[in-house]
C-alpha cells in the first residue's frame, strides 16, 4: 500500500531528472519544494504589502485615488508576461530563470546580457528592500532613526536571510509559507479593520483625482501614479528560478506563476483600496502636507501598540521578500557559474551536497547587497541613484526574454512543454512585449524638470550604465564563449535547415 502511494512521486522525480538530462544537466538540488511553497516564493518576492506600503504615498500624491486602476492594468499586462514565461519554463525547467531561458531561445551572448542586467537588478532590489525594512526594524527595537541604525538593521536582515537560505530548500519553503501567511493576514486584517473603523469615502472617490493633475492632462498624472502598479507586479519569475527544486515543474510552476499574479494582485488592490478610502484628507497628501499617510493611518487606527504589531507584520513581509529575492539571485548566479559564463564560475558553481544549495552563489547574493547598503554611509543620495535601477533592470530582463520568445516563435519555435498557449501564444507574446515596452518608457520618463539633467533622467542613465558595463565586460572577458552547454536550441534544427535551404 505504502509502495503504491510513493510510486507517483518517484515516477515524477525520474521523469523530471530525465527531462533535465535531455537539456544537458544533472541537477544536484533536491525537489523538496511543494506547489504552495513555490507559489509562496513568488508571492513573497512580489510582496503586495511591501509594494503598496512603500509606493502608496507617492502614487496618491501624483494621481489621486484613480491611481488604484493602474494595479488592474499592470496586473493584466504582467499576466501576459507570466503566460509567456510559463510556456518557456515548462519546456526548459532549468534553475536560474531568465538567463537559461534566453540561452535556449536565442544564444549565448544574448543570454549573458539578459542574465547580467537581471542579476544586477536583483542585487540592487535586495539592497533596496532591506534598506527600506531598516527603519521598521529600528522602530520595533527602539533604535533612534538614523542612517547608522538603518544600515545596521538592513545588515541584520541580510544576515538572517542568508542563514535561512543556507539551511536549504525546506527552510526556504517554510520561510516563504510563513511570509505568505503574514502578508495575507496583514492584508486582510489591516485592510478590513481600516474599512470598518477608518473609512471616510465611498467608492465614487476612485474616480475623483482631487485636481492632482494640476494644469496638465490627467493622463500624465495617472502615468506617474501608475508606477505603483509597475513596481508591484514582478516576483512570479522566482517560481521558475528554482525549477530544479520543484517536482513536476512543467505543470506546477506555470500554476504558481499565475497564482502569484491573481492572489498577489488581489491582495495589493484590497490593501490599496482600504488605504485610499481611509485617508481623511486626500488633498493634504496631494499638496505634500501629509507625506506619510500610511503611518498616520496606522497610528490612528491601531494606536501605538497596535501600530507596532502591524509594523511587525510588515517587517516579516520585508524579510520574506528579501529571502525570496536572495534565493532567486543565488540560483541565477549558480546557473551562470555552472555554464562557466562569468568570472569566478569555479566558485559560483560549487554545490553543497549536505545542504543542497550553492554556497558561494548565496554569499555573493549577500555580500553585494550589503556593500550597496554600506555605501549609504558615504552618500544616501548615491544609494538612491543605484536603487533607481532596480525595477527598470527587472523589466528589461523580462522583456529580453519576451523578445527572445517572440523571435523564436517567428523562426519556428513551437513550445513543447506540459503548458502550452496554443494558437494564443503569438498574440499573448506580442501583447506582453507591447506592455513591457510601455512600462519601461513610463519608468524612464523624466518627471523632475527642475532637477539637474542627470537626476531627471536617472532611471534611464542607470540602465544605460549597467548595459554599457556589461557590453565592455563581454568584449574584454568573453565569458559567454567558454561554455559548450546547449544554446539556441528552442527552434528545431530541421526548421532552421529548411529556412537555410529556401534562402539558398
Amino acid at each position: 500500500m505504502q509502495e503504491n502511494l510513493n510510486r507517483p512521486a518517484s515516477e515524477h522525480h525520474d521523469s523530471d531528472a530525465a527531462h533535465l538530462a535531455s537539456l544537458g544537466y544533472e541537477s544536484e538540488f533536491k525537489r523538496d519544494m511543494s506547489p504552495w511553497a513555490n507559489f509562496s516564493l513568488g508571492f513573497t518576492y512580489l510582496s503586495p504589502v511591501v509594494g503598496v506600503y512603500t509606493v502608496f504615498a507617492y502614487a496618491l500624491a501624483q494621481g489621486g485615488p484613480p491611481m488604484i486602476w493602474s494595479l488592474i492594468i499592470c496586473g493584466l499586462g504582467q499576466l501576459l508576461v507570466a503566460l509567456v514565461f510559463s510556456e518557456i519554463v515548462a519546456q526548459f525547467p532549468v534553475a536560474g530563470g531568465v538567463y537559461p531561458w534566453a540561452r535556449r531561445l536565442w544564444g549565448r551572448k544574448y543570454a549573458w546580457m539578459t542574465g547580467w542586467v537581471y542579476l544586477i537588478a536583483l542585487f540592487v532590489t535586495i539592497a533596496s528592500v532591506v534598506y527600506g525594512a531598516g527603519p521598521f526594524l529600528a522602530q520595533i527595537l527602539g533604535f533612534k532613526e538614523s542612517v547608522d541604525s538603518t544600515i545596521i538593521c538592513a545588515i541584520i536582515i541580510i544576515a538572517l536571510s542568508t542563514i535561512i537560505n543556507f539551511l536549504g530548500t525546506k527552510a526556504l519553503s517554510a520561510a516563504a509559507l510563513i511570509g505568505f501567511t503574514a502578508e495575507i493576514i496583514g492584508a486582510l486584517a489591516v485592510g478590513g479593520w481600516l474599512l470598518i473603523t477608518q473609512r471616510h469615502h465611498g467608492l465614487s472617490v476612485l474616480f475623483d483625482s482631487f485636481g492632482a493633475q494640476g494644469s496638465h492632462n490627467y493622463f500624465y498624472a495617472f502615468a506617474a501614479a501608475g508606477l505603483i502598479g509597475t513596481f508591484l507586479y514582478f516576483g512570479f519569475e522566482a517560481c521558475g528560478d528554482v525549477a530544479e527544486e520543484v517536482p513536476n515543474p512543467g505543470v506546477l510552476i506555470p500554476k504558481a506563476m499565475r497564482r502569484t499574479i491573481y492572489i498577489g494582485g488581489a491582495a495589493a488592490t484590497f490593501v490599496c483600496l482600504a488605504l485610499v478610502l481611509s485617508v481623511a484628507d486626500i488633498p493634504a497628501v496631494i499638496a505634500g502636507k501629509d507625506a506619510s499617510p500610511v503611518d498616520t493611518l496606522l497610528k490612528d487606527a491601531f494606536g501605538v501598540v497596535g501600530a507596532k504589531i502591524v509594523l511587525g507584520i510588515v517587517l516579516i513581509s520585508f524579510i520574506s521578500c528579501a529571502i525570496s529575492l536572495q534565493a532567486a539571485a543565488s540560483r541565477l548566479a549558480y546557473s551562470y557559474g555552472r555554464d562557466d559564463m562569468i568570472i569566478g564560475s569555479r566558485f559560483l558553481k560549487k554545490f553543497s551536497s549536505a545542504r543542497h544549495i550553492p554556497p558561494y552563489s548565496l554569499l555573493l547574493a549577500a555580500i553585494v547587497p550589503a556593500i550597496i547598503v554600506l555605501g549609504s554611509k558615504v552618500s544616501t543620495d548615491a544609494l538612491t541613484k543605484i536603487i533607481s535601477f532596480a525595477s527598470l533592470g527587472i523589466y528589461i530582463g523580462f522583456q529580453m526574454v519576451v523578445l527572445a520568445a517572440l523571435r523564436a516563435r517567428l523562426k519556428g519555435w513551437k513550445p513543447s512543454g506540459k503548458y502550452q498557449l496554443g494558437k494564443w501564444g503569438l498574440p499573448v507574446n506580442i501583447g506582453a512585449l507591447v506592455y513591457g515596452i510601455i512600462a519601461i518608457i513610463n519608468m524612464c520618463w523624466p518627471r523632475t524638470p527642475d532637477a539637474p539633467w542627470f537626476d531627471n533622467y536617472i532611471v534611464l542613465v542607470s540602465g544605460v550604465v549597467v548595459i554599457v558595463v556589461g557590453i565592455l565586460y563581454m568584449m574584454i572577458h568573453r565569458s559567454y564563449g567558454h561554455s559548450n552547454m546547449p544554446y539556441n536550441d528552442a527552434i528545431p534544427k530541421n526548421v532552421q535547415n529548411e529556412r537555410n535551404d529556401i534562402s539558398m
